[in-house]
């Protein structure tokens, strides 16, 4: 019988559509371009493989299109009656998964994994910053991320893919050398890896190790398939180094050229949260002239993200329409405070607070930015996203209490993040809040 890399048995009779099976999941769980062509392959080799009709199912969904996913999930659930029982399970999360049935996936995931511990691609679900542990709105998914992985690490040994999320998930616990050395030797594993260096990346950036993230993402993204769906959110890694030393214009071109949406090959989710945070970022650093793009990202995001649903893109959403003065954030507050009221919130108040919160600082009133994130903040985890990701959160609130004149608020948060990490921007705010420089 054919398997899989996991040594686990494929019900396919074709070693040819196996061995594309393989290469599909390999890329995935890289994070390198190359899945949907393979799986495609593996359906033509053997149209009856349920296991490669359920993994291109998986990427019509990331890519936002699904009518196809839902289509080939259901053809792949059909397909199933005929393979193993481990599979059929796999089949059934995946599928829970692309139904938008989030509990129902994890809850399968995790009992699957107790009998199938080796099912690479159904742990990888629950983890990552878009996974269904960070959009469950628990705050304690970082913490559940390193759990499952360190509860199942001895089913794994040194396999390139999982090192990458135990490093990656050591990282967002707070346990930063530990997640940096881990991510470096999954990077020693398999250098073709965008997992890895999006993991390794993460864990130098929360060091406050720009410059050595910038140089490492310099000499390892010209060998990365532009087409590979971390490219442009590793290049926004690379802009919030520019950022932290202030090189504006070096981080504005780097959204020209990678991010900002222009038929960028990406999931519409990473290019409508990478373009309207690192937008928010260059704003909140002081970078005029970015009306044009702040219209790009705001119809952009009308188009993918038009009903309140997605809470990340939706506080996202809220980026884009502050800034531009559009009526559609009266709107999706709306529609999150009736998913609040229905128990379909999964973040709960402090989603539609940040949306509030922003709305209040573009507008100019740094007082009531500051009495509606303040709080929300201490929830911040809820929305999921990365600590990178979230972070704007804080910044903005730390700018609106400068620009409030409560210095001193400021202070204490400023100071409790250069306790954690050396920032060049961090320190100049620091000065600002002290009073020993120009006013933000």
């Amino acid at each position: 019988m054919n398997r899989d890399r996991y040594d686990l048995p494929l019900t396919t009779a074709s070693d040819r559509a196996a061995a594309h099976y393989r290469d599909g999941v390999d890329c995935m769980l890289s994070a390198w371009h190359g899945a949907e062509d393979a799986f495609d392959k593996a359906i033509a080799e053997d149209p009856g493989f349920a296991l490669a009709h359920i993994g291109r199912a998986r990427l019509h969904q990331l890519n936002m299109e699904g009518g196809k996913a839902r289509a080939m999930a259901a053809q792949a659930r059909e397909l199933a009656a005929g393979a193993t029982s481990r599979e059929k399970s796999h089949v059934e999360i995946m599928a829970a998964v692309i139904e938008s049935k989030p509990k129902v996936a994890v809850t399968g995931a995790e009992a699957h994994l107790e009998e199938y511990p080796r099912d690479a691609q159904v742990l990888s679900i629950l983890l990552g910053a878009f996974g269904l542990y960070a959009f469950s709105g628990r705050p304690d998914h970082d913490a559940a991320k390193l759990a499952i992985c360190e509860r199942h690490a001895r089913h794994y040994g040194e396999d390139w893919w999982f090192v990458s999320y135990l490093g990656w998930s050591h990282t967002e616990a707070g346990n930063l050398s530990t997640g940096r050395a881990l991510s470096e030797r999954a990077m020693g594993l398999r250098s073709e890896n965008a997992n890895a260096a999006h993991g390794l990346s993460h864990a130098m950036f929360e060091q406050g190790d720009m410059a050595v993230g910038r140089k490492f993402l310099a000499q390892w993204m010209p060998a990365h398939d532009r087409k590979s769906f971390l490219h442009g959110h590793l290049a926004w890694h690379v802009a919030l180094t520019n950022l932290d030393e202030g090189d504006l214009d070096g981080a504005l071109a780097i959204y020209e050229q990678h991010i900002k949406p222009a038929g960028r090959p990406y999931p519409p989710l990473n290019i409508f949260t990478d373009g309207a945070s690192l937008l928010w970022r260059l704003s909140l650093a002081g970078q005029a002239g970015l009306e044009p793009h702040w219209r790009d990202v705001a119809a952009y995001g009308e188009t993918y993200f038009p009903q309140a649903g997605a809470h990340f893109a939706d506080v996202h959403f809220a980026l884009a329409t502050a800034m531009i003065g559009s009526d559609a954030l009266d709107t999706r507050l709306a529609q999150l405070e009736a998913r609040a009221a229905d128990g379909k919130l999964v973040p709960g108040g402090c989603a539609i607070d940040l949306c509030r919160g922003i709305r209040a600082f573009a507008e100019g009133d740094n007082a009531g930015a500051v009495r509606l994130l303040e709080p929300a903040i201490s929830e911040l985890a809820r929305i999921g996203g990365s600590h990178a990701q979230r972070e704007l959160w804080e910044d903005t609130l730390i700018v609106a209490c400068l620009r409030a004149g409560q210095g001193d608020k400021a202070a204490r948060r400023i100071a409790a993040r250069l306790d954690r990490r050396p920032s060049a921007r961090d320190e100049a705010w620091s000065r600002a809040a002290r009073g020993t420089a120009p006013r933000i």
